[in-house]
């Protein structure tokens, strides 16, 4: 059930009206479904809710659900997702000691000129900042040691508007106001590598800043 006071509107910008009171993943999961805390839940399939270890000592953040993971309702199954696991795998990553999420938890699209695809939207700060409250209950809940941010999208969402994955990208750092040692590293997101002129350069850099959240842990 979710919490008690208003529920929040479209207009609201907020997705706390929706976090449950109590309860672990799973309770989280079933009440982000209901989730109608900012305009993008109108037109996406479904709420994509993170996944894997509830105790794994790294976490993974992306930036939204693609077309696929938005038809499936799971996190990082499309192309940009794939590649994500040859790159964890050159890494050393064993994936089912992860947990894996995004930032915001609809997909924003716009249409093709035919209107048969959809074609991937950026989400807002301000929709980023209004489904901040579920990452926020995933990092709790889980309880990382590390948290690989992968693009520009979850960097803002965890280390504020400034961030840049640019000069902020390859180096743990400690996360703001985290009590518990909690580090956060950033890298660039698997879409960008595969938009990139010079994929190989860019895909050998994503490989290599996974290498070094594994030599962290």
């Amino acid at each position: 059930m979710a919490g008690t006071g208003d529920r929040g509107t479209p207009e609201a910008y907020d997705a706390t009206p929706y976090l449950p009171s109590r309860g672990g993943l799973p309770a989280h999961r079933k009440a982000a479904a209901e989730c109608r805390g900012c305009p993008l839940h109108r037109d996406a399939t479904g709420t994509v809710f993170g996944r894997g270890d509830p105790g794994a000592r790294l976490m993974l953040v992306g930036e939204q659900p693609g077309d696929q993971e938005d038809r499936e309702g799971v996190p990082f199954v499309g192309p940009a997702g794939r590649l994500l696991h040859r790159a964890l795998a050159e890494a050393g990553i064993d994936e089912k000691d992860l947990y894996v999420t995004n930032a915001v938890k609809h997909f924003k699209f716009t249409r093709d000129e035919t209107r048969k695809r959809r074609i991937h939207k950026a989400p807002s700060l301000r929709e980023t900042l209004a489904c901040r409250p579920w990452l926020m209950a995933e990092l709790r809940l889980v309880s990382p040691e590390l948290i690989v941010v992968l693009g520009a999208t979850a960097g803002r969402a965890l280390l504020g508007p400034s961030f840049r994955v640019g000069t902020d990208r390859g180096v743990p750092r400690p996360l703001p106001d985290a009590e518990d040692g909690t580090r956060v590293l950033a890298t660039v997101h698997p879409s960008a590598v595969l938009r990139a002129q010079d994929r190989r350069e860019m895909y050998a850099g994503l490989v290599a800043d996974l290498r070094t959240a594994a030599d962290a842990l």
